[in-house]
């Protein structure tokens, strides 16, 4: 994807970025070679983003294009809308009270560019500020008002209106924006692909392996994967695709960033319908239940049910948060005290959780769903001693049960119609569905949106075809797009 920098006049921009051409505004808007340019990330640093101005011509007109402007014409509306100013405020409530709290005064200008500012203390409140509102350079107005700060205004500016002494900080913050690894050889990448990652995550979705494996699939078919962490909200609009490979949660930035993703137009797995149904059991249970899909006898408890909950389904029985992931949040309660102990501490948290009858198993079918056809299977057993395929070891860690992989074609036929039909209820993203056998039957636990892949376990039959079954998915979205728009 090409790089430019759009420009009322070159002599305004100082740095020489590599692969990265300078433009005029008015060449950006005229040339027929900019017109016809397939794809672009046009960073505008145009002095005005004014309605119907220069600049904001340069960032509708990329939109038309199909390239990836930033600021978008979004953003630039955005910040005219005081509502919106309010809403944003609120949500960094607490980044904001924190950052400004040590100032005197009861003004504060801030200076962002690219996100930073010269005083480092400021960093996680220019990050949200740049998040929410992704524009090269801004100027945020903040006003105190009964012991309170508020953020009043929030405002792009051009180049020239930033002071002397800040230039060369400036400068090096635009290097860092724009510092990235360049693909080399003489064929340009199709699309680029941003794949999710948290650093932070004990059980990632993905281990290292596995996501070079499905960079490696993403550049076979022509894209660019490159891998982002939250980080980078803020520019998740320069991508075409958007791989979520981090735990999902609705109060969680993986959210936030499939929310903004779809906003932007990018293909998204997983996509914020998928990510609000398969991370909240009440959800699953309903539509389970609605659409017969078969699944073990499953109540919703509340305060006032309780003792009706035990008595139908029977002890032992399994409490599960309607947010758990990764057997985190699910228990079994044996008797009858345990069962009331455990239900009232879920429900100190929660005005509803899951409970389940409890099916005994030495293993959980895993059936991988992609776009509503079936791509792996695999039998997850439970860890030694324990009822989960998993065990919390005191100051040891997890312990997990053993993965047996296995092609579509020799995996029970009824496992394998069960789980397609339980991931079709949610969408046609990527989803691992978990079923019970239990003499010959089966029933579905539960669908998960964010599927362990790792290398040497779910990879061990298919091999690099399942990432590249699941980065074809990907391609393919994008040039159906491509051919609706009718974008050359």
């Amino acid at each position: 994807m090409a790089v430019l920098i759009v420009v009322d006049h070159p002599k305004q921009w100082p740095l020489s970025v590599p692969n990265a051409e300078v433009v005029t505004a008015s060449d950006y808007l005229t040339d027929r070679r900019f017109v016809e340019m397939r794809r672009a990330k046009v960073f505008n640093l145009c002095r005005s983003y004014g309605y119907q101005t220069v600049g904001y011509y340069v960032s509708l007109l990329a939109e038309a294009r199909g390239h990836k402007p930033l600021p978008s014409v979004t953003t630039i509306q955005d910040m005219k809308e005081s509502s919106l100013l309010r809403i944003c405020s609120e949500n960094l409530e607490q980044v904001l009270q924190k950052n400004l709290a040590p100032i005197k005064g009861d003004h504060f200008q801030l200076s962002i560019y690219f996100g930073r500012n010269l005083v480092r203390r400021y960093d996680s409140l220019c990050q949200s500020l740049f998040d929410h509102f992704p524009a090269p350079f801004l100027r945020a107005e903040f006003a105190r008002s009964d012991d309170e700060w508020r953020l009043r205004s929030l405002r792009p500016i051009a180049f020239d209106e930033i002071p002397d002494s800040h230039e060369d900080f400036v400068i090096e913050q635009a290097q860092r924006f724009f510092e990235r690894p360049r693909r080399t050889g003489p064929k340009r990448p199709a699309y680029d692909l941003a794949i999710l990652l948290d650093p932070e995550e004990t059980d990632a979705p993905s281990d290292e392996a596995a996501i070079k494996r499905f960079m490696r699939a993403a550049e076979k078919l022509g894209m660019a994967a490159w891998t982002v962490d939250k980080y980078d909200f803020g520019r998740i609009a320069e991508f075409d695709a958007l791989f979520i490979r981090a735990t999902t949660a609705v109060n969680h930035h993986t959210y936030r960033f499939s929310r903004r993703a779809e906003a932007e137009g990018l293909v998204v797995i997983d996509d914020p319908e998928s990510i609000v149904r398969c991370t909240n059991k009440v959800y699953l249970a309903e539509v389970f239940e609605k659409n017969a899909v078969p699944a073990p006898r499953t109540m919703i408890v509340h305060d006032d049910n309780i003792e009706e909950v035990a008595e139908t389904l029977g002890l032992p029985l399994v409490l599960k948060r309607p947010d758990s992931s990764f057997s985190a949040g699910v228990v079994k309660a044996s008797d009858m005290d345990e069962y009331s102990r455990q239900v009232r501490a879920f429900l100190d948290k929660s005005e509803l959780v899951v409970a389940q009858e409890y099916m005994r198993s030495a293993f959980d079918w895993r059936v991988g769903v992609l776009d509503g056809k079936p791509l792996y299977a695999c039998k997850y057993h439970m860890a030694r001693g324990h009822w989960q395929i998993q065990k919390a070891v005191s100051d040891k860690g997890r312990r997990y049960g053993r993965v047996e992989t296995m092609g579509v074609d020799e995996a029970p036929l009824g496992a394998i119609e069960l789980g397609v039909q339980a991931a079709n209820l949610i969408g046609r993203g990527l989803y691992g569905v978990d079923i019970k056998e239990v003499d010959g039957r089966f029933y579905v636990i539960e669908v998960n949106d964010n599927p362990s892949i790792d290398a040497g376990y779910e990879d061990t039959v298919l091999k690099d075809v399942l990432y590249e079954a699941v980065m074809g998915t990907f391609y393919e979205r994008l040039e159906r797009g491509r051919r609706q728009t009718g974008k050359p």
